[in-house]
């Protein structure tokens, strides 16, 4: 095998591997979901603190915005994370991402 070619085919199978990885980040967001569509407000979270959104439903996904404690959000659908608590897909104003669901509490509107 040539040299040229041989680049080739490492650069395919890294592709093949981060295509892979991506799929597999993805996957959190296909778990068992529900839908909410309700109002909700932050809880739990220290008044000196915010509520970290992310981009997918895990700890260790990309903070996208941050919620201060007290602030109403829409609640579009939620999550099932086996051995863990649930996450829920929020948006206020511009900021849309996923907060884990002990720190929402529902609110009449």
């Amino acid at each position: 095998m040539k040299k040229s070619q041989e680049k080739v085919l490492v650069a395919t199978l890294c592709g093949l591997i981060v295509a892979a990885a991506g799929a597999f980040a993805v996957q959190p967001a296909m778990a068992a979901g529900y839908q909410v569509d309700t109002l909700a407000k932050v809880t739990s979270v220290a008044d000196w603190d915010q509520l970290n959104v992310r981009r997918w439903p895990a700890s260790y996904s990309r903070k996208v915005g941050a919620l201060d404690p007290g602030v109403h959000v829409w609640v579009e659908r939620c999550i099932q994370v086996e051995n863990s608590t649930d996450w829920c897909l929020v948006k206020r104003n511009t900021t849309q991402g996923w907060v884990n669901s002990r720190f929402l509490t529902a609110v009449p509107y």
